[in-house]
């Protein structure tokens, strides 16, 4: 008895992650939470280095500058409840202290620069169609950073201009790294606070435009984390408390879909023995000066060699604890 309707995923052969590769992650919260997962299992990735973005455009003008290497200065940042803010970046960049902000945006301008035209992989979750225009410059912003309501216009992206604003964020990418790999993915999260009619249209705009654009000939892909969360997990236990956002079982389930479609079997094997040694390092033993355990430690010290021979970026502990050690 089928009690479950199960997406089938095609598996990605030519162009699969695995541990050469170098992937950077844009986009929405569910970016993180399988950006996440990449670190977890110590994959050289980097995610969301303006902070979450949830629009197509807002990723588009992130790229933009980036790949023009813009240098912020005091026109582009605002003081408001006692923070310095950047409309192009989210609130988790923003500073009490002006230069600090302007050192940091311009030091994320320029690894993001070096991280586009080194990737491997760039992966680009969008969220939303809805996206607000700042009055006083007619410039649509990444983040409100609670400036009051009154001073934007809220307005929905057409199909059209979705998908003008993903070509040219493919041909941006494209520009300045030919061979690269983007796959775009829809979040699962649902925004609800713009209602629920409102937030189907705008998600169905983003899926409408993506698969308007993506071509695997050009090395362009999509991958359905929407219609898994929609279609397969469509029962509200697969959802955090505020039912709104993906709990941790749906997470692990997207993220297996994903890792049968995208990665080879054996980086799928070194990510087990990742797991395995991640395991061993937060087991707490009962009686840590134990003959046994010492032979544990070093069992698992072994491990870690022969995984580091392999691949030498891979780092279990922080600097502070291989000084210790």
């Amino acid at each position: 008895m089928k009690l479950q309707t199960q997406m089938p995923v095609k598996k990605e052969i030519h162009n699969s992650l695995n541990y050469d590769s170098k992937i950077l992650l844009l986009g929405s919260c569910f970016s993180e939470n399988i950006g996440n997962k990449l670190t977890l299992y110590k994959l050289q990735s980097n995610q969301n280095p303006f902070g979450i973005l949830f629009h197509p455009k807002a990723i588009e003008n992130l790229i933009t500058n980036a790949i023009n290497k813009k240098t912020y200065t005091e026109k582009d940042i605002f003081f408001l409840n006692e923070r310095w803010h950047c409309f192009d970046a989210h609130s988790s960049l923003s500073n009490p202290n002006k230069t600090l902000l302007l050192q940091n945006l311009n030091t994320t301008i320029e690894q993001t620069n070096k991280q586009i035209n080194e990737s491997t992989h760039i992966i680009i979750t969008l969220g939303t169609s809805w996206v607000y225009r700042f009055i006083e410059t007619d410039s649509i912003v990444a983040n409100c950073h609670k400036v009051p309501q009154k001073k934007f216009l809220k307005e929905l992206l057409s199909f059209d201009e979705v998908a003008e604003s993903l070509e040219a964020i493919i041909a941006l990418i494209k520009s300045v790294n030919p061979t690269i790999n983007i796959l775009f993915t829809v979040s699962p999260v649902r925004h609800l606070k713009d209602g629920f009619v409102e937030n189907q249209q705008s998600k169905s705009h983003l899926i409408s435009a993506i698969h308007n654009v993506v071509e695997p000939r050009n090395n362009t892909h999509y991958f359905p984390s929407y219609e898994i969360m929609m279609d397969e997990l469509r029962d509200y236990r697969f959802y955090a408390e505020d039912m709104i956002h993906p709990n941790q079982t749906a997470i692990n389930y997207i993220w297996e879909k994903f890792t049968d479609s995208w990665f080879s079997d054996k980086s799928k094997e070194t990510m087990e023995e990742v797991s395995t040694i991640q395991n061993g390092i937060n087991h707490k033993p009962f009686n840590p000066n134990s003959d046994r355990h010492q032979q544990f430690l070093e069992g698992l010290k072994n491990k870690i060699a022969r995984l580091q021979e392999e691949h030498s970026f891979i780092n279990f502990f922080s600097k502070k604890e291989q000084d210790n050690n």
